[in-house]
């Protein structure tokens, strides 16, 4: 049994390599290279570098792409270009720009793992005859000789976990799928990277949506579709019009700040948040912050890797901390049912389901509600 759990030796393994051209991607790249696997890396061109909604430096294109067939051609593997600009403007971006119309606040990178990595990198795998395939993300795959099956757990490097961008991995993905630097912290990366002597060693991490740089995602929907910016009224959830606005894709569940209203709406001049976005009615709901919380969160379209543990943890944000709760599986989704009501909890996030650190699974969020006190307006 080899490192990657095949029975076979490395040199008669054949791994594709997710490849973006970071420094994650390169050192899982070349590590298993240098075990002597038989390497081959893929890049996905996602769009046009140069025909991109904006001209910034991003991930799968331009810059990227030229840096990780450097660090297969100075190692000496194979890497191959797979134009999938369709696929990713089909399934990711086109999505992204929809999502905000219908009032949601997506995650355009769970669909893109969803979708054109995990789906159709995955095919093009198999039918370069790879026994498997890894990527550089900071997530643990382990194998449970009790039920037999793979089991998808939380990083070691707690800062970098990305389970929560991962949760919608398949159990046949997940028993293809390799995840080597899961197991040790970000800096133990940088440092096979210097010692491997790899142009990604010294690489800054994205810290942006790929094809919205600078976080500037309302340029890149009024783009798309420029129908987004439509004027409409702000209404306070005691139902008075209180302000207008200029599009609800400029505001987000829980938004404070920005929302351009005056002060004297409320008693004390207490702040207003988003509570709810009206799509139909073209409305913006905003009161104050008590009105954001919520205990019950419905799903849809879930993805399970075990659905028969009730009690759980949740992640409804990739940066909060995961919070108790009781699972519900229904005929069409899945409730979840929290312990102590959070707040600015979005529609077209995604609410992530763990026992201790196992990824259980989980789904979209399509709606929330407060037991005690019903969602107004």
């Amino acid at each position: 049994m080899n490192s990657l759990g095949i029975n076979k030796a490395p040199k008669d393994t054949r791994v594709v390599v997710a490849m973006s051209g970071g420094v994650d991607s390169s050192v899982t790249a070349a590590l298993l290279h240098e075990e002597g696997y038989d390497v081959v890396g893929v890049t996905l061109q996602l769009y046009d570098h140069g025909a991109a909604i904006n001209k910034a430096k991003a991930c799968c294109a331009g810059q990227d792409i030229y840096d990780a067939k450097r660090v297969a051609e100075e190692k000496g593997f194979p890497h191959y270009v797979l134009n999938y600009e369709s696929n990713f403007r089909d399934s990711v971006i086109d999505d992204f720009a929809d999502s905000y119309l219908r009032g949601e606040t997506p995650i355009p990178c769970v669909k893109c793992n969803q979708t054109v990595k995990f789906r159709d990198l995955l095919k093009v795998a198999h039918d370069l005859g790879a026994d498997c395939m890894a990527t550089g993300h900071y997530i643990k795959r382990e194998f449970n000789p009790k039920t037999g099956q793979s089991e998808l757990h939380r990083a070691y490097d707690g800062g970098k976990d990305q389970s929560y961008f991962l949760f919608a991995t398949t159990q046949e993905q997940l028993d293809f799928l390799r995840f080597p630097l899961g197991g040790w912290a970000k800096d133990v990366t940088r440092e096979h990277a210097k010692r491997l002597g790899l142009i990604t060693a010294d690489k800054p991490d994205s810290q942006d949506i790929c094809f919205v740089p600078n976080g500037d995602y309302t340029k890149v929907v009024k783009k798309i579709r420029p129908e987004a910016e439509k004027a409409g009224d702000i209404v306070h959830v005691d139902g008075r019009i209180i302000g207008a606005h200029n599009g609800i894709i400029h505001y987000t569940i829980g938004q404070r700040k920005g929302l351009g209203i005056g002060g004297g709406v409320s008693e004390n001049n207490e702040p207003l948040f988003v509570v709810k976005l009206n799509p139909a009615d073209n409305q913006v709901i905003v009161g104050p912050k008590a009105a954001l919380a919520r205990d019950v969160i419905y799903l849809d379209q879930c993805n399970w890797l075990d659905s028969t543990i009730q009690n759980i943890s949740v992640k409804l944000r990739s940066v909060s901390e995961p919070s108790s709760a009781t699972l519900f599986i229904t005929e069409n989704g899945a409730e979840i049912h929290l312990d102590k009501p959070q707040y600015g909890i979005s529609p077209g996030q995604a609410a992530v389901c763990y026992d201790g650190s196992r990824v259980l699974g989980g789904g979209w969020i399509v709606g929330t509600e407060n037991k005690a006190i019903p969602l107004a307006a």
